[in-house]
């Protein structure tokens, strides 16, 4: 059964569901496994706001900003991470969710929470970590069963668990980044149709990783909070990134 609402949603992205041009900005739920980095917890956004403007495309996840040993034992900074293309096709998009312009809104504000220097830039390898952020996320899109305190370290494993306990209120994905992002078309911004809101391949930025899902460190990359347009900015990869994926 699985396998088969798996390959409806995989036949409506790639056959397009016409929307309205402002058919909303739709978040994407990910993970990314072992392999030649640590799990990780993230997620894009993409489409156009409600109140029109820009394509969003764009994506975020959170780990330690320094790699010390401290974080094992004590709370540390923590920043926003952006991940490359590449290591996006490496990952999973678990779940989407099409999203109102004010949980659009309270999106941003998250991202802006968790930025480098804020009060919620503190990364606590137990709970406070890549899983935490995308649970806060999930929240503020009206998302339930999320409190899951085995899995707060296992990022495939959580949003797995999330998916099965809001089943109507999501829009199942469970595909590898590769062929999620090839069933995608472009983000367009005018007036006319578009196809389904989960659009838009390109990311920007650097790979991600969270250190908690190993109990260790990697390092991560640095990203911009939101500028004054609310919408998420460019971003660059911090110089202590990680070896070549």
């Amino acid at each position: 059964m699985n396998s088969l609402l798996r390959f409806v949603a995989l036949l409506a992205l790639c056959l397009g569901c016409v929307q309205p041009a402002q058919a909303a900005v739709t978040i994407t739920f990910w993970s990314h496994e072992l392999g030649n980095s640590f799990p990780h917890a993230f997620f894009t956004l993409r489409g156009v706001a409600d109140a029109g403007g820009a394509p969003v495309d764009a994506n975020f996840g959170f780990t330690a900003k320094s790699l010390t040993p401290a974080l094992l034992f004590k709370p540390v900074a923590g920043k926003l991470d952006i991940a490359t293309p590449f290591y996006i096709k490496g990952s999973d998009a678990q779940f989407s969710v099409v999203m109102t312009g004010a949980q659009y809104t309270a999106i941003l504000g998250l991202v802006d929470a968790w930025s480098e220097g804020k009060p919620d830039s503190v990364y606590r390898v137990a709970d406070h970590n890549c899983v935490t952020f995308v649970k806060e996320a999930a929240r503020l899109v009206g998302l339930s069963a999320l409190d899951q305190p085995g899995l707060m370290k296992k990022p495939r494993s959580y949003l797995k668990a999330v998916e099965a306990g809001n089943a109507g209120r999501v829009i199942p994905v469970g595909l590898h980044g590769n062929a999620y992002l090839a069933s995608l078309g472009p983000i367009t911004s005018t007036p006319s149709p578009v196809t389904s809101p989960v659009t838009a391949p390109a990311v920007s930025g650097a790979a991600a990783s969270d250190p908690a899902a190993l109990g260790s460190a990697t390092p991560g990359f640095a990203a911009a909070a939101p500028d004054a347009s609310g919408m998420p900015p460019v971003t660059t990869p911090s110089p202590l990134a990680a070896a070549p994926l």
